[in-house]
């Protein structure tokens, strides 16, 4: 509903108190014969788009984690899931990778990303950061940042804010040249400087503070015309807006700083991102929908971002520590692109009802009262119009209100929303969106042994042709500079065996993640972290010299560099102590021995994952090979057949990595298993963009030992829909049914084929488990494949009339369909 003219005045004075360069940079922007000038403000109730307050859903993308060939379905996803923007951070370290030179090419071309999203009606929340933690290798920052004299990272320090600000306003630039801002006619409706900077504020004391406020000013000055935000950092200096972070928000946000900033919440996590050695743990749509009911009604919330809506691969090494190659695969759209049901469906509906009461929500008069020990109302209310939020908070049972004479049955543990409040049009512990089961299909298998070559790993022994030595043990990232995840220590040792023959112990101490060890070329042991354990790791394990000299070589490695906490410029990793014992004899320390040092793996510097490198070395059969340590492997397979997502199934390997025509897609490790006993993920994406239209090289380096053989090639979609609605549930909003209705639709153009299962009754069980109760309308299979064979999409809805009269009256029905999609 648009603003008065009185208000808007108000507005745009208020916006020109608040964001004075902004007003001057907009008055310039405007285009020459424009009656109405584009600007983005604000004011205690939401962001003010073009004169109008705007109650808005966005979800978190990162162009860095999908392709630009997947960029427009997924978009067009999300504002089909009733999104209005789309929240994306900048990526320094993909950006300037080294000081003074620019990538924006590929799946970093961040403009072209942008306008995409503009092409399809989208706004943008541009989290310039340029710290973003986000899982992502060393929080966002380029390593040579590391490496600059007398830098303190995030700190009111000279060194790293002027670094810092040269690329913040490298990227505002780039914005403002392609006319990206919203004032300028782009989509851009607001910016974010710093990320949860509030989280490690007081390890910097009074310099954080000042950092703070800097930072602030500093973005502000940059004039974009739209406003700054600063997650949560409750201290944001005005006029940029304190957002809250997290899954609460509407329990724990402490509220804008200032009478004149609205309440919006930037990141709605969707799920947890998973780590190695863990299991998926997913969030409820039911429960997302709760918080983000609860944050509007509570805190008069009129923004809300997913984080994440499509979360997508980390390709290469550019997951941070211990972080898994898939990115929030339970997000609303997978990592694949498809669409995650019900959680997607669910949240649609709740953006339809809230958008909906959009005038109350942001013009009305706010009251509350409680409906019970565990009940409460939260109601907006024009002269014209009225929302009501009904809370209940017993997690256990239903309970029995009553609101302005309407008798209502809330359901455990939810919200629901009254529309005129009167009539409930959603329900947050309702899921009426259809189900579906995500399957992975095997298309081709690597098991003839014939089909592979393999490549031993060489490993360094001569000290002398290291490529650096020293009198001491070298920090890994330092020495690596983040560019791989290896690093060679190599010492000598002369043996003196003893005369008891007492059994000789070497014991390494490491602030890695992986720790190999090797004694004259032979593999003596390994050891492994993990995301939540100690930071040392302890290798012991005895071992056999020969009499006279002999070569310890180990290999360092990192599961991905850390992404958050303060000071990252001084943590520390790799091995730290080497001693070895003999016997009871004291140990004989090697730390200050002559060390040699090669960084990175033979093959990775001489990229013979690449078709051209892989000419360079001698590839081998590997016939009856014991699958040793460090290997390589190498094939070819045929590009699968149709449009269906493409994965390796690498359940039978170690850790490694794998790449498709010289193209990482990542890390993984299948070894490292989690409590239920599976890996943490299995398979792995091969986005169809690098794949050829025939013949493809699939490359990987096997680091503990895995059957290549075991590794097959997969298709991934969703073939089985489902979906599970009662009589008197509300009817969709987004489909604008008249009464309930079991909408199915099968994706990425695929029909259903078959009608598995089709119920209107009392039917027991749902989408997995399924039986016909004691009531059933005999017609109720005939009806649904009428209404639904052959067909991407179908309703059918829930009344007698549809099923040809009431098969049981007296009795509460539902529908239940299982649908398969071919």
């Amino acid at each position: 509903m648009p603003v008065n003219i009185a208000a808007a005045a108000v507005l745009t004075a208020l916006a020109a108190v608040c964001f004075p360069l902004a007003a001057a940079a907009e008055s310039r922007w405007v285009e020459e014969g424009d009656s109405v000038p584009r600007e983005v403000s604000l004011d205690d109730r939401a962001l003010v788009v073009d004169g109008t307050r705007r109650i808005l859903f966005a979800g978190e993308m990162h162009y860095t984690r999908s392709t630009p060939e997947m960029w427009p379905k997924l978009i067009a996803k999300a504002k089909e899931g009733g999104l209005d923007a789309i929240q994306t951070y900048v990526f320094w370290n993909v950006h300037e990778p080294v000081q003074g030179q620019y990538n924006f090419e590929g799946r970093y071309d961040i403009v072209r990303f942008i306008k995409e999203i503009q092409a399809q009606g989208l706004y943008v929340s541009l989290r310039i950061g340029p710290f973003i933690e986000a899982e992502w290798k060393y929080g966002g920052f380029p390593f040579w940042l590391h490496d600059v004299p007398n830098i303190t990272f995030r700190s009111d320090n000279g060194p790293f804010k002027k670094h810092m600000q040269r690329f913040v306003t490298y990227i505002v630039n780039m914005m403002k040249r392609e006319g990206l801002y919203y004032p300028q006619g782009g989509p851009i409706i607001t910016s974010q400087i710093e990320n949860e900077y509030q989280m490690v504020e007081p390890a910097f004391g009074s310099s954080g503070q000042r950092y703070v406020r800097w930072a602030a000013s500093m973005a502000v000055n940059l004039q974009t015309g739209v406003p700054w935000t600063m997650c949560k950092q409750n201290d944001a200096p005005d006029p940029v807006i304190n957002t809250c972070n997290g899954l609460i928000c509407g329990e724990t946000f402490v509220g804008p700083n200032s009478a004149n900033k609205p309440a919006l919440w930037t990141e709605n996590w969707t799920s947890r991102y998973l780590i190695y050695g863990n299991d998926t743990k997913l969030r409820s749509p039911e429960d997302i929908a709760f918080a983000v009911a609860f944050f509007i009604a509570r805190k008069n919330g009129s923004y809300v971002s997913y984080y994440m809506y499509h979360g997508g691969t980390n390709f290469g090494r550019y997951a941070s520590s211990y972080v898994t190659t898939n990115y929030y695969d339970g997000a609303p759209l997978d990592e694949y692109g498809l669409i995650w049901q019900p959680t997607w469906g669910h949240l649609r509906e709740l953006h339809a009802a809230v958008k909906q009461s959009s005038e109350p929500l942001l013009f009305g008069e706010y009251s509350n009262f409680s409906l019970g020990q565990e009940q409460e109302a939260h109601i907006f209310e024009t002269e014209s119009q009225c929302v009501a939020f009904l809370v209940n908070f017993d997690w256990h049972r239903i309970s029995d209100v009553i609101f302005r004479n309407i008798s209502l049955q809330l359901a455990p543990k939810s919200i629901s929303i009254l529309s005129d409040c009167k009539r409930v049009v959603f329900e947050t512990a309702k899921v009426n969106a259809q189900h579906g089961s995500r399957i992975a299909e095997e298309v081709q298998s690597f098991s003839d042994i014939n089909t592979w070559k393999a490549f031993k790993e060489p490993i360094p022994q001569d000290v002398s042709k290291a490529m650096y030595t020293g009198n001491k043990l070298f920090e890994h990232l330092s020495s690596t500079k983040d560019e791989t995840d290896y690093l060679w220590y190599i010492v000598g040792y002369e043996y003196t065996p003893s005369d008891d023959g007492q059994l000789v112990q070497i014991n390494v101490e490491s602030r890695a993640h992986i720790l190999h060890a090797f004694v004259n070329n032979a593999y003596v042991g390994r050891i492994h972290g993990s995301h939540d354990g100690p930071a040392n790791i302890i290798l012991s394990t005895n071992i056999s010299l020969k009499e006279g000299p002999n070569t310890i070589s180990l290999l360092s490695a990192m599961v991905g560099s850390p992404d958050s906490g303060a000071h990252m410029e001084r943590r520390v990793f790799g091995i730290r102590k080497v001693s070895i014992q003999q016997g009871q004899e004291p140990e004989n320390m090697l730390n200050n021995e002559l060390w040699g040092y090669q960084v990175g793996l033979f093959g990775e510097r001489n990229s013979i994952y690449t078709q051209e490198g892989s000419k360079g070395v001698e590839w081998t059969t590997i016939n009856n090979l014991a699958y040793s340590p460090l290997t390589w492997y190498k094939t070819t397979f045929p590009t699968p057949a149709g449009s269906d997502a493409v994965t390796l199934n690498l359940a039978g390997m170690g850790k490694g990595e794998v790449w498709i025509n010289g193209e990482s897609i990542g890390r993984y490790w299948v070894s490292f298993k989690a409590p239920s006993g599976n890996p943490s993920q299995s398979l792995y994406h091969i986005p169809r963009q690098f794949l050829n239209p025939q013949d493809n090289i699939l490359v990987i380096f096997e680091e503990m030992g895995g059957d290549p053989q075991q590794i097959t090639v997969n298709t991934v979609s969703v073939t089985r829909v489902c979906g599970n609605v009662n009589e008197l549930s509300a009817p969709s909003l987004q489909y604008q049914d008249i009464e309930p209705a079991v909408e199915l639709r099968c994706q990425e153009g695929k029909q259903i084929s078959t009608i598995e299962f089709a119920s209107y009754g009392n039917p027991l069980g749902g989408c997995t488990n399924f039986a016909f109760g004691r009531c059933h309308a005999g017609s109720s299979e005939s009806i649904v494949k009428q209404a639904c064979l052959g067909k991407n999409r179908c309703s059918v809805p829930v009344t007698p009339a549809k099923f040809r009269g009431d098969p049981c009256p007296g009795i509460q029905k539902s529908l239940l369909v299982v649908a398969n999609c071919r």
